[in-house]
């Protein structure tokens, strides 16, 4: 990294409240061939790129870091102020794999970002499949959700470092993906692609058990992201990726029990899906068919980014743009102004302005490698 982006970066993490950046986690390991993900055999590694938004995003910092495409693309949480982060793999290089070459990792990382350059600071272990990642609206818990094993990881955090606490068991079946806090880290949520239910997971001091009743939304439940107010949480629903329509769905935690409220069919394979920060919109992208062979009746050559205003309790869609092939996570800017999304296929981030009511087109961001997960401090 160059002196100049060292003393942008320096500078822009000083001053917390002025802050204004987003982590990318990059899978260099993972690529789409034939509409397969294979090993990219190229040898070059996963990586965690620092993007600042002020102005017009670009990065300004990258760093290695075990990242997969493998799993929702929240695989990375960023503390509040902005001065650590922590990011998870799921898998890895393995040529063991067959016909794939790539196998599950249980890796989990802890980034200093106040450092100049950013650094790991701490490397430990998950679950095999280690995916999403989530910290308590006290900072004092973490959870991983570990697809391959079944199981979620409960770690304490003290000192902007993580200690191993226990295993919570949910099913060989299960899959695990998404994990979302509840606002009074009492409870959190759960989706289980496998058996296609979201589980409630309920919380005490460093305990962690599941409720006995499960929320129904639809078909393979994997991404979640909580609305800032914390009254619902949002559920992208990936269905049987065969073709037909998936759907978004809409849960309310402002009431016990937490039920879903809303399911609305829109377009294929909703897994990038994210709130702005006031709570007023939820992006979602759409990979569309977009990982399919040419030769497939289902095919797309674009995904499709889907805004959709929260209003009395529904969700809306109310305007819509072309992303790129394998599209992950999203982010957006802290005014909510720009809306960051990641393809996978052309190893870019898009760039959008968002006015509340229209998107409008701004370039993109060339990684040289597939982004895979991205989050932002809010």
């Amino acid at each position: 990294m160059s002196r100049f982006m060292m003393a942008l970066l320096a500078t822009a993490l000083a001053c917390p409240a002025q802050a204004d950046i987003a982590l990318s986690l990059n899978d260099a390991h993972t690529v789409l061939v034939q509409g397969n993900q294979v090993d990219a055999k190229d040898g070059r590694p996963d990586t965690v790129s620092v993007i600042d938004l002020k102005g017009e995003p670009r990065v300004v910092a990258t760093i290695e870091a075990p990242g997969s495409v493998a799993g929702p693309p929240f695989a990375v949480w960023v503390a509040p102020d902005e001065s650590w982060a922590i990011v998870t793999g799921a898998t890895k290089t393995d040529a063991t794999a067959m016909p794939s070459g790539v196998g599950p990792d249980d890796r989990v990382s802890v980034i200093d970002l106040s450092a100049t350059p950013p650094a790991v600071v701490q490397r430990l272990q998950a679950g095999v499949g280690a995916t999403t990642v989530r910290v308590s609206p006290d900072g004092t818990l973490a959870l991983v959700a570990n697809r391959t094993a079944g199981t979620v990881s409960v770690f304490t955090v003290a000192g902007k470092r993580l200690t191993p606490v226990s295993t919570l068991e949910i099913g060989a079946t299960a899959l695990p993906s998404g994990i979302v806090f509840l606002p009074d880290g009492k409870s959190a949520l759960l989706s289980r692609q496998g058996d296609h239910q979201v589980a409630v997971l309920r919380i005490a001091g460093t305990a962690v058990t599941l409720d006995k009743r499960p929320i129904t939304t639809g078909v393979a439940p994997y991404p979640l992201d909580l609305a800032p107010g914390g009254r619902f949480v949002a559920v992208g629903n990936m269905g049987r990726g065969d073709g037909d329509v998936d759907s978004v769905s809409l849960i309310d935690v402002g009431q016990e029990p937490f039920r879903t409220v809303q399911t609305l069919a829109l377009a294929r394979s909703p897994e990038g899906l994210r709130w702005s920060p006031d709570g007023k919109t939820l992006a979602v992208g759409f990979q569309d068919g977009t990982t399919k062979v040419d030769s497939n009746p289902f095919y797309k050559p674009q995904g499709r980014l889907m805004m959709l205003a929260l209003e009395d309790g529904k969700l809306r869609p109310v305007a819509e743009a072309p992303i790129g092939r394998w599209s992950q996570g999203i982010a957006f800017s802290r005014d909510g102004r720009t809306v960051l999304v990641q393809n996978m296929v052309e190893k870019n981030i898009m760039v959008f302005g968002w006015d509340g009511s229209a998107l409008a087109a701004r370039g993109a961001l060339a990684l040289g490698t597939g982004p895979a997960s991205i989050m932002t401090a809010w």
